[in-house]
């Protein structure tokens, strides 16, 4: 277990493991819960990379110190409840019954919950979609995948979002199937994906990156593993992209076998790759699959080695999605590959 703790964390286990006496074993408690403050941050709320996320971080923050003192003040007065001895007949609260109540019952709660009200409506106020947004994208979630479209750009990808830096996207968010929900804790908060219903949402990033996003609504078997990146582009490097996918190029003739065997295997029925007859819709887009970061949404890297073994049976990788196990001989197995991994 020691192997995936940061460094610092290590090094606080250490000396507290070195140490006698009373204070070791809750020392030891707290150092595992704070370590989890220094974890991967590629999907942490509490490290934001845009204006949006950063007020949610700030009212998790309030909402922790509020908390915090409120508790500590009870545990302070539970203990002197405990311990404090009577000094004689008729010893009660130390401001009396009556008024002890209406201070730490009614006007203190008061207080406080009207001070965490105004921070939760000044917060939700600032995430409100700005007015003037730059790109749109219609992301329609699926079991177990995300469909990206650019409506104005005429492009289709999937489980990933190219969007420029530095200015706000307007996203679309539909859904095929269940209620699913749109979460990049890194760019802003969540919101629900429903059947039958448009909701509309907003992102931006301050800096180029990859910000991970996930599925935050449980909708079935495969919910913890329906993930997707949005990929934050200095603005001359996304319309660089958007035209790039906006002429696909015909494969290559040294890929034509696995082209071949793309359309003769049934992939065509499900898949869509831009510039052939496969048109599917049930699937997620393969245009491009290579330049993609992962395979499944997120659960495998995107190589020639994963992708041959989710051709094969992806039913081990992620059990219930809807592509059924292939019976490929190698040499087919390998051009598929090769044709889907190629620039196009």
């Amino acid at each position: 277990m020691t192997e995936t703790m940061p460094p610092s964390l290590k090094r606080g286990v250490g000396r507290i493991l070195r140490a006698r006496g009373v204070w070791a074993v809750p020392a030891l408690g707290a150092a595992f819960l704070l370590g989890g403050c220094e974890g991967d941050r590629i999907q942490s709320t509490l490290h934001p990379a845009s204006e949006a996320a950063a007020k949610i971080a700030w009212l998790w923050w309030v909402m922790c110190g509020a908390f915090t003192a409120v508790f500590l003040l009870v545990m302070v007065l539970l203990l002197l409840g405990v311990y404090r001895r009577p000094s004689g007949e008729g010893t009660g609260p130390p401001l009396g019954g009556t008024r002890f109540v209406i201070l730490g019952g009614i006007a203190m709660p008061t207080v406080i919950l009207l001070g965490l009200l105004i921070a939760s409506l000044e917060t939700t106020v600032a995430l409100r979609l700005p007015e003037k947004q730059t790109l749109t994208v219609e992301v329609i979630g699926h079991r177990w995948w995300w469909e990206v479209r650019y409506p104005d750009q005429n492009i289709v990808t999937a489980n990933e979002i190219q969007i420029p830096t530095g200015v706000p996207v307007r996203l679309v968010l539909k859904s095929a199937d269940v209620i699913h929900s749109f979460w990049v804790p890194r760019l802003n908060g969540k919101m629900d994906m429903i059947p039958g219903h448009t909701n509309t949402f907003w992102i931006a990033a301050e800096k180029p990156g990859e910000y991970r996003g996930q599925c935050a609504e449980y909708c079935g078997l495969q919910h913890a593993k329906m993930a997707f990146y949005v990929v934050a582009l200095p603005p001359e490097a996304f319309r660089a992209w958007v035209a790039e996918r906006q002429t696909p190029r015909p494969a290559p003739e040294a890929f034509l076998p696995g082209q071949e065997v793309f359309m003769q295997a049934g992939c065509k029925n499900c898949h869509t790759v831009r510039g052939t007859a496969a048109v599917g819709r049930v699937g997620p887009d393969l245009t491009h699959l290579g330049s993609r970061i992962s395979l499944g949404a997120g659960e495998i890297p995107n190589t020639p080695g994963h992708l041959g073994g989710w051709i094969g049976n992806s039913q081990r990788i992620k059990p219930g999605n809807l592509m059924p196990r292939s019976f490929l001989a190698p040499e087919e197995l390998h051009a598929l590959v090769r044709y889907l991994e190629a620039p196009k």
